[in-house]
């Protein structure tokens, strides 16, 4: 069997962890290939909250392995939190969880770091959510990083030290006051439960896996317009993610790629910083905020709230290679007369329906058409013509499918049209 990849294709919080729970039946496997605990995958079961920042969200079904890829950046201490909270509510995640021995390990200083240069920036904040991501993938890439299989080692504290020097001469830099000791006590705690968790080498691991017949699922964390390399640059997170991160995330080949499973809201949202062209600054916005509760999942912050963005969402499913959508939060909708949808944009005076190389300097002006709302609630059994509508519009100009369409925040508030 192939492999399916789910990602957001919009700023992240797009609802992701709710339809990965969902499908989860109809897969044997689910992996995480990149991002550390700025994700927050939130699902709503049996009408109990849980909000999921480095676990997959496959751990709710006893029967799935759930695997957190090389790609992915661990912060012990909030990992074993994680699992503490899942126990407390009945579960037995260490029977199900894999950890790639590949996989770097945030350190305390890693967000002193990450605190320290947030900071350092004033009212250039790129809106980091100061969890050590940035400064993890760094190290990752300038060939300093620890990894999941050191802790192993006997003198595994010694490399510990090592790379905490480094880090403390580079904080001197900065004029940031921070105190270690907590932060490396909790590090030392989440250190030790790590040992006691099932890890493995990803890469034999997923390709036995797929010769075995498996059927898998690779899910992504934040969204395709906060790549590193394809995103609203510099505003952007640390990995990369789209479609093709699975493959070295997870240490699979290309061609085991099958179905990429795109999520995106009826509306947009953005957390923290970067150029946000459908942005609504005024009632309508806040209104979209108070019904849709959006504040981010990891930070609690307000999310920055706006129409739907057409030209976004092309060029998303264009890097992705997206083969059907999830429309998520479809009811939040419900209270307006009348609802936009920004289908181009007009920039430097011309019309386009191409994102700008740097929309933080060239800021595209939205084209708007406007849409009948459905203002009426939303069943399973059936959707509203005008929503119905705007589903139908939304896979003419995307030229994809839309097999689900979200209805509200519970497991089995989901209309299935495929």
């Amino acid at each position: 069997m192939a492999v399916d990849v789910l990602l957001g294709l919009q700023w992240g919080d797009e609802g992701k962890g709710k339809i990965v729970d969902y499908l989860a039946p109809n897969y044997d496997v689910i992996a995480r290939f990149q991002g550390g605990p700025n994700a927050g995958h939130t699902l709503v079961i049996n009408g109990v909250k849980t909000v999921l920042h480095t676990v997959p969200s496959g751990i709710f079904h006893k029967n799935i392995i759930n695997v957190i890829g090389n790609g992915v950046v661990i912060d012990p201490y909030t990992l074993k939190l994680e699992i503490n909270n899942l126990e407390n509510l009945g579960l037995l995640p260490k029977r199900n969880l894999l950890i790639s021995l590949k996989a770097h390990l945030i350190l305390p200083t890693h967000k002193i770091l990450d605190a320290a240069s947030e900071h350092a920036k004033g009212l250039s904040k790129i809106g980091s959510t100061l969890k050590g991501i940035g400064p993890t993938y760094m190290d990752k890439t300038g060939r300093n990083g620890l990894r999941v299989g050191d802790i192993f080692l006997s003198d595994f504290e010694a490399y510990y030290e090592k790379l905490k020097e480094k880090h403390l001469k580079l904080l001197q830099l900065y004029d940031y006051e921070f105190d270690l000791t907590e932060y490396e006590a909790q590090w030392w705690e989440g250190i030790e439960n790590l040992k006691t968790l099932k890890t493995t080498d990803v890469v034999y691991f997923m390709n036995k896996a797929i010769k075995d017949g498996k059927n898998i699922l690779a899910e992504g964390a934040q969204g395709t317009l906060l790549d590193i390399d394809f995103g609203s640059y510099p505003f952007v997170t640390s990995s990369n993610t789209i479609s093709a991160s699975a493959c070295k995330g997870l240490g699979i080949p290309p061609q085991a790629i099958n179905e990429v499973i795109g999520i995106t809201k009826a509306y947009c949202t953005r957390v923290g910083s970067g150029p946000f062209p459908t942005e609504l600054e005024d009632e309508n916005g806040e209104l979209l905020r108070k019904q849709g509760g959006e504040f981010g999942a990891t930070t609690g912050r307000a999310r920055r709230c706006g129409w739907i963005d057409l030209p976004a969402l092309r060029y998303a499913a264009y890097l992705n290679g997206v083969t059907q959508i999830v429309l998520t939060k479809a009811d939040v909708m419900n209270v307006f007369e009348n609802v936009k949808l920004c289908t181009k944009y007009i920039v430097e005076g011309a019309e386009t329906k191409q994102i700008p190389f740097d929309m933080e300097k060239t800021m595209p002006e939205p084209v708007y058409i406007d849409m009948k709302g459905w203002q009426e609630v939303i069943t399973v059994e059936t959707l509203p013509a005008e929503l119905m509508y705007y589903v139908k519009f939304l896979e003419d100009e995307l030229k994809l499918p839309v097999n689900i369409v979200s209805i509200g925040p519970g497991r089995n508030e989901l209309v299935v049209r495929k």
